[in-house]
């Protein structure tokens, strides 16, 4: 298959549109990573995606829309509170988690009775769900397991000659996945943190909202039971094996130092990963380009620093932790 490589123009935008029209697939551009998408009433073209991927089957596709009518046809209510989620985050990198509507195929939702929905910032993104006259399920657009693609060169390292076709649309402003919310409850859920943090929630809708308590667990603590499937999946992780460490800024800085010296003085290639401690926000959107330009070194060995789990850092930590394993070392 040849992928051909477009721009955001209206023509190429329109020509997007019409191959995931025709149940092929399509790379796009989010304020969050790249999506890969295909027509989300589709079976086939969805099961397709999970092909590619090598996706687990029951780890959902979130749905992106481009206006708030489309809402109808995925879920059969809209509450007052999603109403409020709509108009305080919408069009953004928010997920919400609804009650499924008849039409939406099962591979979509990865066989839940519930749908992910979302609509994107990224004009690019909402031009081709116009273009492809649907609504259009999209995971991120990496092999799966990978990180996630925040340029369209990551998506074509993983996808040339796979698909229909990528649309450049420059890095990701965000660069992490959106914040999925769980709104079939009494009490909104956070299932997946974002760059849209509980405290952002909370002061916008006036109510409380709760983390999913097995966020940031290890999966092989007792207590990591995630509501949402694909939270209990290998994400994010590069070539090279990966330690995280844990501390004072200073303590940490030093220990990657020696750990570094130690095994390049071994002929080792190491790669170190750092953010300041106030850096959360740079850390969210430069975390996969750097995992990947690693895996491009044929690096040895990654060493990073942790991140305050507070905010943002909170949800740059939930994929930082992914990418190592779990592998921490305190200081």
């Amino acid at each position: 298959m040849e992928t051909l490589y477009l721009g955001t123009s209206e023509e190429d935008i329109a020509r997007a549109g019409e191959i995931v029209a025709n149940g092929g697939l399509v790379a796009f551009p989010t304020e969050t990573v790249y999506g890969l998408g295909a027509d989300a009433f589709d079976p086939e073209a969805v099961e397709n995606i999970y092909t590619v991927k090598g996706r687990p089957a029951d780890n959902p596709s979130i749905v992106h829309i481009s206006a708030r009518e489309q809402m109808k046809l995925l879920t059969p209510e809209v509450t007052p509170m999603m109403e409020r989620v709509m108009d305080a985050f919408w069009p953004g990198p928010v997920t919400m988690i609804c009650l499924k509507t008849d039409e939406v195929p099962y591979v979509t939702t990865g066989g839940l009775e519930s749908v992910g929905i979302r609509m994107p910032s990224s004009e690019a993104a909402r031009a081709l769900i116009d273009a492809a006259g649907c609504p259009i399920a999209a995971p991120s657009a990496n092999l799966s397991g990978k990180p996630s693609p925040t340029s369209a060169d990551h998506v074509k390292d993983d996808f040339d000659g796979k698909i229909g076709a990528i649309i450049d649309g420059g890095p990701c402003e965000i660069g992490i996945e959106s914040t999925v919310i769980d709104m079939t409850g009494d009490v909104p859920m956070i299932l997946r943190p974002g760059i849209m943090t509980q405290e952002d929630f909370e002061e916008k809708l006036g109510v409380p909202v709760i983390l999913d308590p097995a966020l940031n667990k290890k999966p092989d603590d007792p207590d990591f039971h995630p509501k949402a499937p694909g939270m209990k999946y290998r994400h994010y992780a590069p070539k090279a094996p990966m330690i995280i460490f844990e501390g004072e800024e200073e303590a940490v800085l030093e220990a990657i130092e020696r750990e570094k010296t130690e095994h390049e003085m071994a002929g080792e290639d190491v790669v170190v990963i750092t953010f300041g401690e106030d850096e959360a926000v740079d850390a969210a959107r430069e975390l996969f380009a750097r995992l990947r330009e690693a895996d491009k070194e044929n690096a040895d060995l990654i060493l990073a620093a942790a991140l305050p789990q507070k905010g943002v850092g909170f949800s740059v930590m939930n994929r930082m932790l992914k990418s190592a394993g779990f592998n921490i070392r305190k200081v």
